[in-house]
């Protein structure tokens, strides 16, 4: 059976054309796309596999997405009956357009639930989900009053941020004062203020159908996002675990569930990320209806030995999944740069090859850092390499072993 199936990409990066390759490889699927640049910045086997393609003003508007897809009807031959998107900052958007359009999918109240971080956090606080103490504030003074409620370190955000940018750590009241006077929060921009919760960082995704989670796993932060965002010499990493289904994460397996069923989860793939405190507690961060960034979506694909991009596809299209064994531990090591400039040298790789090599884990997949290579703006950095092996330990000794051998030189 044919379907027609309008995916919104605003600009052609490559990690979010891997999920719209993946759309578009599904057996009667016609695939529209919307974009905000002209056909021509697709890469030609991209071009190849659409139907049809509109190109819009934004992306970010509900009434330009109506349009763009009643423009796509009559080129893929038919009505439309999925919207589909994997950047967060697009669930919102593409929920309004299907509410006006009577397309099945997640409603946009469900999707604020989900972008809007202060909203969320209330939800959690009614459903009895653990998370920081929190307040959205629209003056200076809303939250110097936040402040001497609880104290410091808080996290001063945007309440519809996404992957830490944007975000700060503050220790007293001058740099709160100070992170204020950068967000310049006011009616109708209010700024997000929580509690500096104190832990080991992880994340946790699910795969859900109808509203049951029908998969679920978890990734490890090396150290968690936040510090690695402010402290630009940090190579981090991140480790998705063979034993997911441990006893030791019984109780936010647990929590999961109670969060992503206060958001009104539907069907799709959801990132959560949360933190384990030094007494074993956890409180949850903030909860994406999207897929992961930070080669997540990747490592888990390697981890099952299964690809998670077709996999995706299949359950936002067809709501169809079949859960995978879990073979191996996955991790990726981030290179990034010291100092400012274009990549001048890499150094260690021979050390940090050797270093590993007697652990016996798989390079599965890596990107290094080439000479003239400009300065990643993500703290991502500048290259990375993914190993796996069957033990956790080992894969987390590699890791360790990558990032305190590999330093790229900038100038």
């Amino acid at each position: 059976m044919s379907m027609n199936v309008v995916f919104v990409v605003p600009f052609a990066m490559k990690t979010t054309l891997r999920f719209v390759s993946a759309v578009a490889a599904l057996p009667g699927v016609r695939l529209g796309l919307i974009t905000m640049e002209s056909v021509e910045k697709l890469p030609p086997e991209v071009r190849e596999r659409i139907a049809g393609h509109w190109q819009v003003e934004s992306c970010f508007d509900a009434d330009a997405l109506v349009g763009g897809v009643q423009q796509l009807q009559s080129q893929l031959g038919g009505p439309v009956r999925r919207i589909l998107a994997a950047l967060e900052q697009l669930q919102v958007p593409i929920a309004e357009a299907r509410e006006k359009l009577g397309i099945p999918g997640s409603t946009a109240s469900v999707a604020r639930n989900f972008r809007e971080k202060s909203r969320m956090k209330t939800a959690f606080e009614r459903a009895g989900v653990p998370c920081a103490r929190h307040r959205q504030v629209s003056s200076a003074a809303d939250g110097l009053a936040f402040a001497a409620e609880v104290g410091y370190p808080l996290v001063v955000k945007p309440p519809a941020g996404a992957g830490s940018k944007a975000t700060f750590r503050v220790d007293d009241e001058s740099q709160l004062r100070d992170a204020l006077a950068m967000h310049r929060p006011g009616a109708g921009r209010e700024t997000l203020i929580e509690e500096f919760v104190q832990g080991r960082e992880f994340s946790f995704e699910t795969i859900s159908i109808g509203g049951r989670a029908v998969w679920h796993s978890l990734s490890h932060y090396m150290p968690g996002a936040l510090e690695v965002v402010e402290t630009p010499w940090i190579q981090w990493c991140v480790m998705v675990p063979r034993e997911i289904d441990h006893p030791h994460y019984d109780d936010i397996r647990r929590i999961a569930t109670h969060a992503l069923d206060a958001l009104g989860m539907d069907t799709g793939i959801s990132h959560m990320e949360w933190f384990r405190r030094a007494d074993g507690s956890i409180a949850v961060s903030e909860v994406a209806m999207r897929p992961p960034g930070s080669h997540i979506v990747t490592l888990h694909s390697y981890a099952h030995d299964f690809d998670l991009y077709a996999a995706w596809a299949r359950v936002v299209v067809h709501g169809e999944f079949d859960v995978p064994e879990r073979r191996y531990a996955a991790g990726a090591a981030f290179f990034r740069g010291q100092g400012n400039g274009r990549v001048k040298a890499v150094h260690g790789l021979t050390e940090a090859r050797k270093a590993i090599e007697g652990l016996g884990v798989d390079i599965v997949e890596m990107q290094l850092p080439v000479a003239g290579q400009p300065k990643s703006s993500h703290y991502e950095g500048e290259g990375y390499v993914i190993v796996r092996h069957p033990e956790t330990a080992v894969v987390h000794a590699a890791l360790g072993r990558l990032v305190s051998n590999v330093k790229v030189e900038l100038a």
